[in-house]
């Protein structure tokens, strides 16, 4: 078997031994993990949890401190640096670059090479001689090592096809041919304390008896009491998706994700994995987070209420301790093709959890109501006969 002979050697800045690198040159340009046996990039070999080269064997082990911590940020102070980040759009930050997907448009970060040339999320081929700088942004907190690898993930999704009960036949006999791309997603995390004061109604259910004779009927009628009461939450860990363009419901149906893996962020973990860059900022995040906390004060108010029905006339809270953390957590992801027309599935590269598209087969389908309705008809028939 012929081996593949390693690029160029490279120094810490990220130029060959043949001078620098001009533009449109190969994807050696700009890296960042120079293998220091033979000058290769070192990519993040998951079974090890460690940079290893893939031409020579070397490796070598992600310097983590002991004493650092994923910690929270200040959500206020993050309000002010937000505005001064956006004064500065033409700031870079060194050591991180972007690529633009010309067919979806998604655009995506890394450091050093990558080791896909496809886009994770239409497959297209990705330009790599367009890749920029990348601009300064919030900077990542945490990052979640993947922990599932590529034939982890592909038994994942072999189980998960034939799991599907109304996918043709075809498609489970063939299974999904493709490629999985990792890439680490974006994600803001929130915390609060929320102390909820609400006035309301609750409703208890009687029971009386009406009319005479045959008219005699019992009728379940409403007592209506007012009712008020505070509530005290504290929310932690609100997990909201930061980039647009992804199916939130699916990317949602991953979790839960196990945060408290999550390491201080060091660009050494994305060596050879792309990483999707926010583009959904910091206080639309926010929001988002907020409408999932009140809908779950909702609840707690409901809950509290107690009876057989609630009406909730007012509601009133306070925020407080309010942080955030900025993330990225893994997934391997994959396009395909089933008779022409594209399917997508993402698998949690932290517990192997699969989500996607599937091809469905109309003819079981068809067959699965036809046999409820017989079902529901055989019921009502003996139902009626007795």
């Amino acid at each position: 078997m012929e081996e593949k002979a390693p690029p160029l050697p490279v120094n810490a800045q990220g130029a060959s031994s043949s001078g620098d690198l001009q533009a449109g040159g190969d994807e050696s340009r700009g890296r960042y993990f120079p293998c220091e046996g033979c000058g290769a990039d070192l990519e993040f070999h998951i079974d090890d949890q460690q940079l290893t080269c893939p031409y020579c064997g070397f490796t070598k082990e992600i310097e983590v401190d002991e004493n650092a911590a994923v910690s929270e940020n200040d959500l206020k102070e993050a309000a002010r640096r937000l505005s001064e980040l956006r004064s500065r759009k033409t700031h870079q930050e060194a050591g991180l670059k972007e690529i633009s997907c010309e067919s979806c448009g998604a655009v995506v970060q890394f450091s050093g090479t990558i080791t896909s040339k496809q886009c994770a999320y239409c497959d297209s081929p990705i330009q790599l001689e367009n890749a920029y700088e990348a601009p300064h942004r919030i900077p990542v907190d945490g990052v979640l090592p993947f922990a599932v690898d590529r034939d982890s993930a592909f038994a994942n999704l072999r189980k998960w096809v034939q799991s599907r009960w109304f996918a043709p036949n075809e498609f489970k006999r063939r299974g999904v041919q493709g490629k999985f791309n990792g890439l680490y997603i974006p994600f803001w995390t929130f915390d609060a304390m929320t102390v909820t004061n609400y006035t309301g109604q609750r409703g208890d259910n009687y029971t009386v008896t009406t009319g005479s004779g045959k008219n005699r009927r019992t009728e379940i009628r409403i007592r209506w009491s007012w009712v008020s009461g505070r509530i005290k939450r504290f929310f932690d860990d609100v997990l909201v998706v930061a980039s647009g363009g992804l199916p939130e419901k699916r990317i949602n149906d991953l979790e839960p994700w196990p945060l408290k893996k999550c390491e201080p962020f060091k660009r050494d973990y994305l060596a050879g994995f792309l990483a999707r860059k926010y583009d959904i900022d910091l206080d639309e995040g926010f929001l988002t987070a907020r409408n999932r906390i009140d809908e779950a004060i909702e609840r707690d108010i409901r809950s509290d209420i107690g009876g057989d029905h609630q009406r909730i006339d007012s509601v009133n809270t306070n925020y407080s301790a309010m942080t955030y953390k900025h993330l990225l957590l893994p997934l391997w992801m994959l396009t395909y093709r089933y008779h022409e027309k594209p399917y997508q599935v993402v698998v949690n590269a932290a517990t192997g959890e699969v989500q996607g598209d599937r091809p469905y087969s109309w003819i079981k389908i068809t067959l699965a109501v036809i046999a409820g309705l017989a079902t529901i008809g055989a019921a009502y028939y003996f139902a009626a006969n007795q």
